[in-house]
């Protein structure tokens, strides 16, 4: 495809919506705490309930990377931030507004909904650095790897989006509130988490990209892009 030529995708707009979907679904049900044992071992993993399905936005991260390129990966991570402070904002506003008296559960409202302004903010900050983090390594790897080796792209952008995201999330949401222990503790399983699931879905992942390359007709290289993350063109 020559830079800069416009054209119609069949999928990409079916794409985009599961991502953005994807991401507020995850914010809405991260306010339950889960735990799941790592199969034929003793080993628990503690964290949010967003983290079932949040890593899935990271693989819709590399098929969009992959087949459509860096440019078109930037809008779609653009569109699930602006979703992502819409969610916030709106769950607020309605929080604030007094309820109907014949309402009785506004207690529950704000504990379970009204997070805390840190809270969210480090959620958009992280997912934002993350995601872009996500995108760019695996465009440049694409280049370096001349298209071969998916699988290196697909898990090594993610052990460096993943890192920024859950650092990024952990530490500025409850820093100075949790004990250091405890921070490393959560970062660490989150971490760990989200790459093992990465990893395990690689094999889906090949089938994606491959279904998507062959009906699309389109197999991008980022020879040209422009990597500023801040700009929507």
């Amino acid at each position: 495809m020559i830079k800069g030529e416009q054209r119609q995708y069949r999928y990409f707009d079916l794409i985009l919506g599961l991502f953005v979907a994807i991401l507020i679904i995850s914010n809405i049900v991260s306010v339950k705490a889960v735990t799941i044992p790592l199969l034929f071992t003793k080993i628990r993993f503690s964290f949010d309930g967003g983290t079932l399905l949040f890593p899935c936005s990271y693989i819709f991260s590399d098929v969009l990377t992959e087949v459509y390129g860096y440019e078109k990966s930037r809008r779609v991570i653009w569109s699930g931030f602006f979703g992502l402070a819409l969610m916030a904002l709106l769950v607020w506003i309605v929080g604030a507004i007094p309820p109907d008296p014949l309402w009785k559960m506004q207690g529950a409202y704000n504990e379970l909904l009204m997070t805390a302004p840190r809270i969210a903010i480090a959620s958009i900050i992280a997912y934002f650095a993350g995601e872009f983090s996500n995108s760019f390594i695996l465009s440049r790897m694409k280049i370096w790897t001349r298209g071969q080796y998916l699988w290196t792209r697909t898990i090594g952008s993610t052990v460096v989006g993943e890192l920024v995201d859950s650092a990024l999330f952990v530490f500025i949401a409850f820093s100075g509130v949790w004990e250091q222990t405890l921070l490393m503790r959560v970062f660490i399983s989150n971490y760990i988490f989200k790459t093992l699931y990465e990893i395990a879905a690689t094999p889906l992942t090949y089938k994606v990209i491959g279904w998507l390359k062959k009906h699309e007709n389109e197999d991008y290289y980022d020879y040209h892009a422009d990597y500023n993350p801040f700009t929507l063109k």
